[in-house]
């Protein structure tokens, strides 16, 4: 994707600071609702050109997940370039904040994979416009909470619209990532009486599950997860989860996840739809972060968000409904009422006041 290309984004800022080690990207696709609002992804890209990718698409990602979420959002993103575990420090993180406060409003930051809400404390030193702060600088905390919570919304509107009840006690889950939101996602489910079956790449997450919820039959890698005998296949890692490859071997009846991205190319939802695959749309069922997030703007009520994420399980069936209604699939369904909210509403900004 060029950053001209036709339709693209509005606006790209390369950020450097050499002294602490800062090269940050932040893309905003669109401000037709409203102030760009996406997370800061800290990451040790192999070069700049896949930095500038992963922003691009997830920034566009983000436009469409705030319109169909019934935020009054645009949609932003930022990657920072490098590894976390090496370069990331209160230096770093507040000069970051000094760019985002640079754009006077126009991008509003949180967190992401990678960054965590004492990371937006730093950068909050030094912008206004940054939410997902902890909850002892008045933030909304850890979103992960309510992005695991409107997962398993999501989850339920599409075992209803497959098997007629939204229940998943006694359904087969497989979780492809135990992160933030895959343990939160994992309690959700083992509550509701469903069987999790589940891989990560990094050994303490397995010692976590291992130790939290020992019914959890681990398995070594995401290959072997996909080809398990599970109903339900639950991308909670990065993106592009469903592929060339993956779609042809998956056993699961439906996918609903909360990794961003999850088709890795155009024609994907089509091979999914040929294999009588449910796919819940990613950036549907994961918006419970940025609607929890978000809420922070207004001053932060976990009960009011919650209720907003909840409300995840009736926008994953007016999709699936409009997919059957049209002959389309569940992918280009939830891009139509994305770009119907943003053409309608983002029209009334023509107005002047």
């Amino acid at each position: 994707m060029g950053v001209f290309s036709e339709g693209s984004h509005e606006q790209i800022v390369f950020c450097q600071d050499r002294a602490s080690g800062l090269k940050a990207i932040i893309g905003i696709y669109s401000t037709a609702l409203g102030p760009a609002l996406g997370g800061t992804r800290f990451y040790p890209y192999a070069s700049e050109e896949e930095a500038l990718h992963d922003v691009l698409e997830l920034s566009r990602g983000m436009a469409y997940k705030n319109a169909l979420a019934g935020l009054d959002l645009g949609g932003g993103k930022a990657v920072i370039w490098g590894d976390p575990e090496q370069i990331k420090s209160e230096q770093l993180l507040r000069a970051y904040g000094r760019f985002v406060q640079s754009l006077n409003g126009r991008y509003y930051t949180a967190c992401d994979v990678g960054t965590y809400t004492w990371d937006m404390d730093f950068v909050a030193r030094e912008t206004r416009f940054v939410t997902g702060r902890s909850v002892e600088h008045g933030g909304a905390g850890d979103s992960s909470i309510l992005t695991a919570w409107g997962v398993f919304q999501g989850m339920r509107a599409a075992a209803e619209h497959r098997w007629g009840t939204p229940s998943l006690s006694g359904r087969r889950v497989g979780i492809s990532g135990l992160g933030k939101v895959g343990k939160y996602l994992t309690g959700h489910l083992i509550e509701d009486g469903a069987e999790v079956v589940a891989s990560d790449v990094s050994p303490k997450a397995l010692q976590w599950a291992a130790k939290t919820y020992p019914q959890v039959s681990l398995v070594p890698d995401n290959a072997a997860l996909i080809t398990s005998d599970i109903d339900i296949y639950a991308p909670c890692a990065l993106g592009f989860a469903l592929n060339d490859e993956t779609v042809p071997a998956l056993k699961a009846q439906v996918i609903a996840g909360a990794a961003n991205n999850q088709l890795a190319h155009p024609g994907v939802e089509k091979l999914l739809m040929d294999r009588g695959i449910l796919y819940a749309p990613d950036y549907c069922v994961n918006s419970g972060g940025v609607i929890q997030v978000a809420d922070e703007i207004e001053g932060f009520n976990f009960d009011r968000a919650k209720l907003r994420a909840t409300k995840i399980y009736d926008t994953t069936k007016r999709i699936l409904e409009l997919a059957d209604a049209e002959g389309i699939s569940p992918a280009t369904a939830a891009d139509r009422l994305a770009e119907q909210r943003m053409s309608e509403v983002g029209r009334l900004r023509t107005i002047r006041l």
